[in-house]
Parts: structure tokens; sequence; C-alpha cells
């Protein structure tokens, strides 16, 4: 179920209320019981979990998996040029 926030414009008393999408609207602030109990537009929240693109692509930030290939293989080439040294002599 959806949390829609409502704002009453008589008395300002704003509050958030769980609410399923086939309920009516309110319409009477339960601080002032005026009907001027109005719903607002809010950004949705919601966070994707899991094992998904978001979670193992985007989560650390774009330049973090550029830098470590980087270090790996310069690591690698290291390791390899000792290992020919080692044979040759």
């Amino acid at each position: 179920m959806p949390i829609y926030e409502y704002r009453c414009a008589a008395c300002g008393f704003q509050n958030e209320y769980l609410q399923k999408v086939s309920e009516p609207l309110l319409t009477v602030c339960p601080e002032c019981g005026k009907e001027t109990f109005k719903k607002l537009l809010t950004a949705a929240g919601f966070q994707l979990k899991g094992s998904g693109w978001y979670a193992t692509d985007f989560k650390g930030g774009g330049a973090k998996p550029a830098e470590s290939k980087t270090d790996g293989a310069g690591k690698g080439d290291d390791k390899a040029d000792k290992g020919d040294k080692a044979d040759r002599g």
C-alpha cells in the first residue's frame, strides 16, 4: 500500500497516511475539521535490493572498476617479467 502525504490549506497541518489505491481521498482535516485537506505530490521512495543490474553495475560509482583492472594488469605483468628473468639467469 502506498503512503500519501496530505496538507490542510486552512491550518497547515501535514501528515502521511497509508492508504489503498482504491480508497477515496481524505478531504477533512483531522486537526481543524475543515474540508481543505489535499493530497500532496511527493517523490516516490524506494530502494532496489538484490543481485540485479543496479546492485552490481552502479553501486560503487563508475571509476572504481577501471582502476582495479589497471592495477591488476600491472601486477600481473610484473610477475611475468620476474618469472622470465629467473628462467634466464
